[in-house]
């Protein structure tokens, strides 16, 4: 039978909407079929809102499962003539229809205006009671004293007591974040003395984007980059001579300007030209003049956006102000920035575990990778990134660091690296940035290399210049034991990011090849297939080292591990050199790890699908139901992947470099931000296990 949670704001401006979501990434990694539902929308449609649009895409919902029910209109018409049954049993019917089909919904109900608070906190209480579902009660912090917080608490669990509702839990949200231990202090227990998760004020869900203000003032777009998510920090009316502006300016402020003022536009476009000087966020040009046409070229070049707005600048100034940021508008940063502080500041199993849920045997895309972040924090790992000039990983940096995955370095020069951030309104606070050419390491690096490459005549001097290269560089802050792990390739070959990492920080003992896996996400299981990026035609004990390097990389990413060897031919159907090699890699692999479940060699259908493994190859513990697949060459591996995930929709993670003594690995130059970020939570698990790998052999 689905369950339901009722997020509710007890107190206005409570920020229940990062609650909300912070509930759902954990449930939706718990459960895996989750529902969410909105009974009271403020918009002109259910279908339309925001914050319904924002859960059908983070966790790809379906309508039938994410929906809103009335419009607040409709609920002040129906409590105005008296029906405030129809309210109840609209509401009631719409989410049983959303939980017949999940295990899990999540309510999410009204906001208190301050207006209203008392009627609306009643039919919250009402619609949670009715829905049989549990209540998440959300206070908020800002503008309050510890004392008046603690308060707040024992307010709301007396009316929700009152209100004979089940309380689930309490959060105070929007805390000033250097109160959050005195907070903690003066919070009294409630009647089961279950803490009280304690989240802080988040300026950066708060300050508006680009694109919100502009579609707020319906600006049109002149010039520029069409960047909507760059964050607006500080607003500067520009009525100042130029020299005066450039000396009021900060880094992501938005220029309101009269459209005939060349000169301030000139200056801040020539402002973002030296790292030593701020980028705005934005320029609007007011008045409904159309700039300078010798200007206006200039201005197409501009890493920011540039507007156009017709009225005065007055009205431009008091309209930005007016604009209001929420989560729900859905932009990636502000969604990792809550998603970190919700992972930093709730422990989601603890919070999970007071619903007593039991977990899905199926495993969805979706799940697997938030899961993959919810590792990498477990455990906190440094991971150097060092292709600091490309803007994708400065991307993936940054949402990398609001989700509080781990601890990243940079490598670049920093004025450059800055430089190409603040252009595209990226930050970079709390990431370090390390210059090969100029760092205090690079000697004592070269000098590293220079030991362990004497046998192949490399000298101090040839030393240092190989470690001007990132590659080398990051790379030997892993084997040095600076960071934990590395992550290259997004503007590097794969040869050009492993090859440092065979020359010295070699593979694991036993192992003697490098190979790699992508995790293949399928809609409802997680398959590996290895190897599809490294090694073109491996020997039978090359193919057998693949085999075992990728069985325990599956059992490291919670892949239970039959391994099918791949051929051709399916059992003793076949014969030659090719099918052979395969049969001899199976042995190797049973003579090695007996207790593995292997079958070679096997056809991929008998491979994957039960009944025709039951023709083909009855009796076998892994045809049918294989979940690590090894392809006997490059050319077959890599060709099989790219067509599942083409064809079948799949989702391909990796590649996952194996068998290393540190974990390096490697990106496709094609590679999205996603696929960086999913990556580097890859690279810190694999940092985890190596630590524990470590420390088992030490205490052995």
């Amino acid at each position: 039978m689905s369950r339901g949670i009722y997020v509710s704001a007890t107190t206005p401006g409570s920020g229940k909407s990062l609650v909300a979501l912070g509930v759902a990434e954990a449930l939706h990694a718990r459960t895996g079929r989750i529902g969410f539902f909105r009974p009271i929308v403020t918009g002109d449609s259910p279908d339309t809102d925001p914050m319904v649009a924002l859960m059908r895409s983070r966790f790809a919902l379906s309508p039938t499962v994410c929906r809103g029910g009335l419009t607040a209109r409709e609920v002040r018409r129906l409590l105005a003539a008296g029906k405030r049954e129809e309210i109840d049993s609209r509401c009631v019917e719409v989410y049983a229809e959303i939980a017949a089909l999940v295990d899990i919904v999540i309510v999410e109900g009204t906001d208190l205006t301050g207006q209203d608070s008392a009627v609306e906190f009643s039919l919250n209480a009402r619609l949670a009671n009715d829905l049989g579902c549990p209540i998440i009660a959300v206070v908020s912090g800002r503008e309050r004293t510890p004392a008046e917080i603690a308060d707040a608490v024992d307010v709301a669990r007396k009316e929700l007591a009152a209100a004979r509702c089940s309380l689930l839990a309490m959060m105070v949200n929007r805390a000033d974040p250097e109160q959050i231990g005195e907070i903690g202090a003066v919070m009294r227990p409630g009647v089961h003395h279950l803490p009280v998760y304690i989240v802080p004020e988040l300026a950066e869900i708060s300050r508006p984007t680009t694109g919100e203000i502009g579609g707020a003032l319906r600006l049109r777009q002149l010039a520029g980059t069409a960047d909507m998510e760059r964050e607006v920090r500080g607003v500067k009316v520009a009525a100042m001579s130029v020299a005066n502006f450039i000396g009021a300016l900060e880094d992501g402020d938005l220029v309101i300007v009269p459209g005939d003022r060349a000169d301030i536009m000139v200056g801040a476009l020539a402002s973002t030209f030296s790292p030593e000087f701020p980028v705005p966020a934005a320029m609007v040009l007011t008045g409904g003049l159309a700039p300078d046409p010798h200007v206006l070229p200039l201005l197409a070049q501009a890493p920011f956006p540039v507007f156009a707005y017709d009225d005065d600048t007055y009205h431009a100034a008091r309209g930005v102000a007016e604009v209001r940021s929420e989560i729900w508008t859905g932009h990636r940063r502000k969604v990792a920035s809550a998603l970190g502080a919700w992972a930093k500041h709730v422990d989601d199993a603890e919070l999970v575990g007071r619903l007593d849920l039991p977990r899905p045997e199926t495993m969805t895309p979706l799940r697997f990778l938030h899961e993959l972040i919810g590792r990498a924090r477990t455990q906190r790992k440094r991971i150097v990134l060092p292709e600091g000039t490309d803007v994708r990983i400065l991307r993936a940096a940054d949402i990398l660091h609001r989700r509080d995955v781990c601890d990243l370095m940079l490598l670049g020069n920093e004025s450059t690296v800055r430089e190409l951030a603040a252009a595209n309104g990226i930050a970079l606070g709390g990431i370090d940035i390390v210059d090969p050419a100029t760092s205090e390491l690079r000697e004592r690096f070269a000098e590293e290399y220079a030991r362990l490459r004497a046998h192949r005549g490399v000298d101090l001097a040839k030393a240092l210049e190989t470690m001007l290269d990132v590659s080398y560089f990051g790379t030997m802050m892993v084997q040095l034991g600076i960071v934990d792990g590395m992550v290259s390739g997004a503007a590097h070959t794969t040869a050009h990011t492993i090859r440092p990492a065979l020359e010295f920080v070699k593979t694991r003992p036993g192992v003697k090849i490098v190979s790699s896996v992508f995790l293949m996400l399928m809609e409802d299981r997680v398959l590996v297939y290895g190897d599809c990026a490294v090694n073109p035609d491996p020997s039978e004990e090359q193919l057998a080292d693949i085999a075992l390097a990728s069985a325990e990389t599956a059992a490291q990413f919670g892949v239970d591990p039959r391994v099918a060897m791949l051929s051709y031919s399916t059992g003793g159907s076949g014969f030659g050199e090719s099918v052979d090699k395969v049969r001899r890699a199976t042995e190797l692999v049973r003579s090695r790890r007996p207790e593995l479940a292997v079958e070679g060699p096997i056809q991929y259908d008998a491979a994957v699908d039960a009944s025709i493994a039951a023709t083909k190859l009855p009796g076998s513990d892994v045809a049918g139901q294989a979940t690590v697949f090894i392809f006997p060459d490059l050319n077959t591996g890599n060709n099989t992947y790219k067509a599942v995930q083409q064809s079948a929709g799949a989702v391909a993670v990796g590649p996952v470099l194996q068998g290393l003594n540190k974990p390096v690995n490697d990106l496709s130059r094609g590679c999205t931000v996603e696929d960086i970020v999913n990556t580097v939570a890859i690279t810190a698990i694999q940092a985890q296990q190596a630590t524990a790998a470590t420390v088992t052999a030490a205490t052995a």
